[in-house]
């Protein structure tokens, strides 16, 4: 499995671009973070990337989990993201999708 590499000093507006192209094309994203700072960044642009999806119809959430990585040869930690695709129903509203207003899409 492929995973978009988030780090501290990561763009949160050029990942969150990256992110909704990969849902726009219909390709699972995952997101890959070590360390507290390349969390807020991931953070951040998923964020962004709902902001930029929602009013396409297209809304997204994320489950996160430890990894136990290797990283030049070290063993480190890592938080990654799955990100689960929800297209908005005809009725929502974009500003306030509820829970009744998609169909999800896993």
């Amino acid at each position: 499995m492929d995973y978009l590499k988030v780090s501290s000093k990561s763009s949160p507006a050029s990942v969150a671009g990256a992110i909704a192209g990969l849902v726009k094309d219909g390709v699972p994203v995952n997101i890959q973070c070590v360390g507290a700072g390349a969390v807020n960044q991931a953070v951040k642009a998923m964020t962004i990337a709902r902001g930029f999806l929602i009013p396409t119809g297209v809304d997204i959430s994320c489950a996160s989990a430890f990894a136990d990585i290797e990283i030049g040869g070290e063993k480190r930690t890592a938080i990654r993201f799955a990100l689960y695709v929800h297209r908005l129903g005809p009725q929502s509203h974009a500003s306030d999708p509820s829970e009744d207003d998609y169909e999800v899409y896993a």
